[in-house]
């Protein structure tokens, strides 16, 4: 198995849950994604009394992690645990949760009325038509192509300081450097131990911050990183550079670029927005995006929201989308009633 190889299986896919049954006919809306976002924003539809179906690929992308963390009343809870309240808090209220692949999202012939209609279909040829589209299907992480790196991702390898850095405080820690974004990164985990060593591995390391590295007892290695080893148990014991030397380490930090999933969503023709992070759909106030119809929430615009940001950012969005569902139920009302009244007085 590749390194590239590796780190895709490292994206653990959840056991598969139990699936609704696709919902007949045409829904209020139809939420891509079953995670924090997409889970929360199906939530407030479906208290609203909305018809709501969510797909989910059962491939969230903090399964590999033991907990989350930072989460207030939840700290320390599994990510699968999490999911699977959200599953049936949001089945509680009437709303489906269906086990599937989305290949293709796209605009439909609107309704008699005027309404938006948009077509999603899945892997397994199944489809279902929806009135609005909430997008929350996450975002991928690309790890450097360092081999032995990804086997470790979510445990000796972590990349968020405050997902993790309390589970890896005092410990030795390496940062493993992609880009100018790591030097501040190497700042917060500095917080969590006084035996931090930062690997420049090809990246510009100014003479500025190699002083504030000293002042803070950095250790600075400009060796490029050609392995991360591990011990015999498995776990991380540390990374051998281009010398032959071995740097023995606990923990690797490493800012890895971040790529919204955006497979099958083409058809969406939403925009993207480049970030030194990485690539992530473009949104506004709410998660609305410049095509009518459609949100999107959660790390697939925003890549640094933890689990309760994401969560928050979904429920604006399905707040939002029951408000914009409920002009036009009215305006429909409205031509309802007008198109009555011409025909009642033509006879």
């Amino acid at each position: 198995m590749t390194d590239k190889e590796k780190q895709e299986a490292a994206a653990v896919t959840a056991p598969a849950f139990a699936s609704d049954a696709l919902a007949e006919g045409t829904v209020d809306a139809v939420v891509i994604g079953g995670g924090a976002a997409g889970l929360n924003g199906a939530l407030i539809l479906a208290r609203s009394r909305r018809s709501v179906v969510v797909i989910d690929s059962g491939s969230p992308r903090n399964a590999p992690a033991e907990a989350v963390h930072g989460l207030l009343a939840l700290d320390g809870t599994p990510p699968s645990e999490i999911l699977r309240r959200g599953r049936e808090q949001v089945r509680q209220y009437g709303g489906r949760v269906v086990h599937g692949k989305v290949v293709s999202a796209e605009p439909a012939a609107p309704s008699a009325d005027g309404d938006l209609r948009f077509t999603v279909t899945l892997a397994d040829g199944r489809s279902i038509t929806a009135r609005r589209i909430l997008v929350a299907t996450g975002l991928k992480d690309v790890l450097p192509e360092v081999p032995g790196l990804a086997e470790h991702w979510g445990h000796g390898v972590v990349h968020c300081p405050y997902c993790h850095g309390w589970e890896v405080r005092d410990e030795p820690i390496g940062v493993l450097a992609t880009g100018a974004a790591s030097i501040g990164h190497a700042l917060l985990f500095r917080q969590l131990t006084e035996d931090l060593t930062y690997f420049t591995h090809g990246t510009d390391l100014d003479e500025d911050s190699r002083a504030r590295f000293a002042a803070r007892g950095i250790r600075v290695i400009d060796t490029p990183v050609t392995e991360v080893v591990s011990d015999e148990d498995g776990a991380l014991a540390g990374v051998r550079l281009a010398d032959g030397q071995v740097v023995a380490r606990r923990v690797l930090a490493v800012a890895p670029q971040m790529q919204a999933r955006t497979h099958g969503l083409e058809g969406l023709g939403l925009p993207v927005q480049d970030l030194p992070t990485g690539r992530t759909f473009a949104s506004g106030i709410d998660g609305t995006t410049e095509v009518p119809g459609v949100w999107v929430a959660g790390n697939v615009t925003d890549p640094v929201a933890q689990v309760g940001a994401s969560a928050a950012a979904g429920a604006l969005a399905g707040i939002d989308i029951n408000k914009v569902l409920a002009v036009a139920d009215t305006d429909a009302a409205l031509q309802g009633i007008a198109e009555a009244s011409a025909k009642a007085a033509a006879r």
